[in-house]
């Protein structure tokens, strides 16, 4: 089965509170973008692959010096310690991947132009077969990638890959999984793996996982994007030193303090210490207390609500608040969004945790 993915943009995103597990609550508005996408091949015991010659065509073998037909593995790749293989001359260059789990039973190749610098069997895609693999009896699978949306822009092109994974294993395999129960197992992959198992306009709260359809027509609208070369911002990046707009306050036992009692009351909050594994905003290590203004939730402050509002007003109301934290590390993406505007949109912004922007116009 041959898959072509696609990405996400979000409008408005809203950083609310930190929660007692390191990661924050958030609400955006995650909509499909088909600009940009990966080529994913799933494939089940001996069925032929498609993708594989052409990949090692375009690529390079794991071994130039060896000839691979079809996909064919030779035995010293099966070696459970191979992982990386460098194909361009470049140090740390990596333009195809492949990686073979301990029991043989998944095969993954990756390829990217410019290179692969991570685990194929930490892949997000990977872990989407090894998730289903604990509960379910599952045939041997070889995945082949090749990775065409951009990484570390904030569109979500790796959760895409593990969702795609999820739905293309569920069909492949029988295994008749409604899209409620394989929106379950996405979210264990990521906070917005979730939505590409649904695909269509949602609400994303919680951590981005729990998912409400919301209607909205930009059928009269353009929406361009624009991804910054050599600016890539990874999750832990932007979280590192953002405001929430809500606190959960100390002595609370873990529980959120929404409702404080006037607004700009001041209290003392802890945003505890984020830990976490690659890939997560939960990188690395921030520890820090402070007292602070924590304002009343404004119903006609949240996302979906200024989203019922005319495009056109969107400028001044609908906020990413990832801006505040990557526009001071990134001074050129505060430079592309006011020439967005410059150039006529109605609203621009940035996508995610970045650095895509994007921007939307008026159809003449």
């Amino acid at each position: 089965m041959i898959l072509r993915t696609n990405v996400k943009l979000n409008l408005g995103l809203h950083v609310l509170r930190k929660r007692p597990d390191g990661y924050h609550d958030i609400e955006t508005l995650f909509v499909p973008c088909h600009e940009y996408g990966d080529t994913l091949e799933v494939i089940t015991g001996d069925d032929y692959s498609r993708t594989s010659a052409a990949l090692f065509a375009r690529y390079g073998n794991p071994y130039p010096e060896e000839r691979l037909d079809h996909g064919e593995v030779h035995p010293r790749l099966a070696a459970a310690e191979y992982r990386l293989r460098p194909t361009a001359p470049q140090g740390n260059c990596f333009d195809l991947a492949q990686g073979i789990s301990e029991d043989g039973k998944l095969m993954i190749t990756i390829a990217r132009e410019g290179g692969v610098d991570w685990d194929p069997l930490e892949d997000l895609c990977a872990k989407a077969y090894f998730l289903l693999a604990k509960d379910f009896d599952l045939p041997p699978v070889k995945i082949f990638l090749e990775k065409k949306a951009p990484v570390g822009a904030g569109l979500g092109g790796g959760s895409a890959d593990a969702a795609f994974t999820l739905k293309a294993l569920n069909e492949l395999c029988g295994l008749d999984l409604p899209d409620e129960c394989l929106s379950e197992y996405a979210s264990r992959l990521g906070s917005d793996c979730a939505f590409f198992i649904w695909n269509r306009p949602m609400i994303g709260t919680g951590r981005g996982e729990i998912l409400e359809p919301f209607d909205i027509d930009l059928s009269g609208y353009e929406v361009r994007v624009l991804v910054p070369e050599g600016v890539s911002v990874s999750t832990a990046e932007a979280y590192r030193g953002i405001t929430p707009r809500f606190y959960e306050a100390e002595g609370n036992s873990g529980a959120t303090n929404n409702s404080f009692e006037g607004k700009g009351a001041k209290t003392t909050v802890t945003l505890g210490t984020l830990r976490g594994g690659t890939g997560s905003e939960a990188d690395g290590e921030v520890e820090r207390s402070e007292t602070v203004l924590a304002p009343l939730p404004l119903e006609d402050h949240r996302v979906k609500n200024i989203l019922k509002r005319p495009v056109e007003e969107w400028k001044e109301l609908l906020v990413n608040d990832f801006e505040e934290t990557v526009f001071k590390a990134h001074p050129e993406l505060a430079a592309i969004k006011r020439s967005l505007y410059d150039s006529g949109a109605v609203y621009a912004s940035m996508s995610g945790s970045g650095s895509a922007m994007f921007a939307i116009y008026k159809k003449q």
